[in-house]
């Protein structure tokens, strides 16, 4: 058997942090760190990272370098769109259930994440982020639309991206529409209300998603 290339090394190391979540979306690839690591030049890892690149893994902007990038873009779309509909119900049909320990305890996961912005950890605040919406939508009393809520998220996790560090902006958004959600749920205002609140906070987040990946490709037009 063949000894292992140096570039095949390089390659097997970058996708295997992607694929892990350690690498996110719009995280930059430096090639000198990553070759130091490895041990080796700098010239198997951009070998490395044209193969990505190809593979669509990863993107390469003029002045900016190696991106990691939002992978199968249009799949993502599907499962936002998908994800928005389903949760959203499922927090609507939930919310005359939701009890005030509940809305207590997703407030907490909530001013959890507002701290968390001065040190912001995107991984941590989008495990955060399915930690306070599973408070609410769990109380769903349809398993079958529990069950397609369970599998868009599940989707995501396939999908390796966290919507804040690509968008990281949107996070501190994120966290004031969440606190508009329970002060609904407290009001005891119509599932639809809830519904439908719940599920313009997703898409917000898909939009934001989807702009910034249009800046990337089109750069020009953005500025």
């Amino acid at each position: 058997m063949s000894a292992e290339s140096k570039s095949e090394r390089a390659y097997r190391l970058i996708r295997g942090r992607i694929n892990a979540g350690q690498y996110m979306p719009g995280h930059r690839l430096v090639l000198a760190p990553i070759a130091t690591e490895l041990d080796m030049s700098v010239v198997p890892v951009r070998e490395a990272i044209r193969r990505l690149e190809a593979e669509q893994l990863v993107t390469f902007e003029r002045n900016v370098g190696a991106q990691v990038s939002l992978v199968k873009e249009t799949e993502y779309l599907h499962t936002m769109q998908t994800l928005a509909l389903v949760e959203g119900s499922a927090t609507g049909l939930a919310a005359p259930f939701i009890t005030a320990d509940q809305v207590a305890r997703a407030r907490t996961v909530n001013e959890t994440m507002r701290e968390s912005l001065t040190a912001f950890d995107p991984q941590r605040f989008t495990e955060l982020n399915l930690e306070f919406h599973a408070v609410l939508f769990e109380t769903c009393p349809n398993p079958h639309i529990l069950e397609l809520v369970h599998r868009g998220w599940s989707r995501m996790n396939v999908l390796r991206n966290s919507s804040f560090s690509f968008v990281p902006g949107r996070a501190s958004e994120s966290v004031e529409e969440h606190e508009r959600i329970l002060q609904l749920i407290e009001q005891g205002a119509s599932p639809l209300d809830i519904e439908l609140a719940a599920r313009e906070h997703r898409t917000k987040t898909l939009d934001a998603v989807m702009a910034r990946a249009d800046e990337q490709k089109h750069p020009a037009s953005a500025a």
